[in-house]
């Protein structure tokens, strides 16, 4: 399993294809390693008595090489970019070869054949595939054609079998090339869900981090407000706890930037009952948390944050319920219960749908027994 964090992942990806993208290198040894196979014609043009036959042949040679290695290049480029080359333009690029290879004729004679092996390299590159096809029968014929019936030229098996295969080479070289791509572009876009899923998980934390913090201490700065001419000793001793509370908030959204926070189901019903009874409410909480299984305690315990955050900030309730099992969680109040339109669609509970959803397990949200409201999540059947 890899060990990047998601951002790692889709900026290595981008990378990956950027460095395909801009390094030529293999591309141009792929396109030139097999020119050697033209010395052949080369060394025939070289040693032929007439001197414009052999210039014009020279020039074929040269030019041709040039071209191919122009033609290619422009080719890997667009195909590496995905950018089709318009069919006129492919089809130029083949014409141009075939006449280039032409000029050769009069000099290399039976040995310029070598040179349709490139242009159907060419053609098989750039060219769809019916095309590419098309292109490789018809240059098989001319050769097979032209080595039966011009005089001197004799036919050894090896051009028509060198064009098939030159072919079937480049083919399967150029979708290796686009599957190479696509796997780069598919993990690009993996890794680029990956980032925003990552993203989303952030922010759904932090809006519960301090969505239960600031709540109770607005709710404890509140009570301090009203105690601080009659009770200034009960004012110190919330005021201090707003301090605690904030200091608590600051270390876990440091801890949650870090990605190591983790959350206690314990801590979190001590917490849950300090802030019930900062906002005057009833507090009936579980003691003890042995009978929920390790797995779930994460889950429940963010349970408990959200349900009591919502409790203490929506509810008007008088008294706060959360009943604890092996398998289940419920937060009850005895408040005014859900409203329409915002009392079951709130940041804190979308939160909690997904990491329910996460889990495998089920949310019911609605009206407690007896009126207010009932949050309750279940894990297996």
């Amino acid at each position: 399993m890899s060990t990047q964090t998601p951002r790692e992942q889709y900026e290595g990806a981008g990378a990956a294809l950027d460095d395909m993208r801009r390094r030529p290198g293999f591309g141009w040894l792929l396109a030139g390693v097999w020119l050697f196979f033209l010395l052949r014609p080369f060394n025939t043009i070289v040693k032929h008595d007439d001197m414009g036959e052999r210039l014009l042949g020279l020039v074929g040679v040269i030019g041709f090489v040039i071209a191919y290695m122009s033609f290619f290049w422009y080719a890997r480029t667009r195909n590496m970019a995905r950018i089709q080359t318009p069919l006129g333009l492919q089809l130029t690029f083949i014409a141009t070869l075939l006449g280039l290879a032409s000029l050769m004729l009069p000099a290399a004679g039976v040995t310029s054949l070598t040179s349709l092996v490139f242009v159907e390299a060419l053609g098989m590159m750039i060219l769809p595939l019916r095309y590419g096809v098309a292109l490789g029968a018809s240059l098989l014929a001319i050769a097979e054609l032209a080595l039966h019936t011009i005089p001197g030229w004799h036919d050894d098996g090896s051009y028509g079998l060198s064009i098939v295969l030159g072919g079937l080479a480049v083919f399967g070289i150029r979708r290796a090339m686009l599957r190479s791509i696509e796997l780069t572009l598919a993990r690009q876009d993996f890794a680029e869900l990956a980032v925003q899923e990552e993203r989303n998980r952030f922010a759904r934390d932090l809006h519960d981090i301090l969505g239960h913090s600031l709540t109770v201490i607005t709710v404890k700065a509140e009570l301090a407000g009203r105690l601080i001419e009659a009770n200034p000793e009960r004012a110190a001793i919330e005021v201090a706890d707003v301090e605690k509370l904030a200091r608590a908030a600051l270390a876990d959204v440091r801890a949650a930037v870090a990605g190591y926070r983790e959350l206690s189901l314990a801590g979190e019903l001590v917490s849950a009952r300090a802030a019930l009874q900062a906002a005057e409410i009833k507090a009936d909480l579980p003691t003890v948390v042995d009978e929920v299984p390790e797995a779930q305690r994460e889950l429940f315990a963010w349970v408990v944050r959200e349900g009591v955050t919502n409790v203490v900030r929506h509810s008007g309730a008088k008294k706060c319920t959360v009943k604890l099992s092996a398998r289940q969680i419920e937060v009850l109040d005895d408040g005014k219960g859900p409203t329409p339109g915002g009392g079951t669609s709130g940041h804190g509970l979308v939160g909690v749908r997904e990491r329910v959803d996460q889990a495998g397990a089920s949310l019911e949200i609605g009206t407690a027994p007896g009126g207010g409201f009932r949050l309750a999540v279940r894990v297996g059947p």
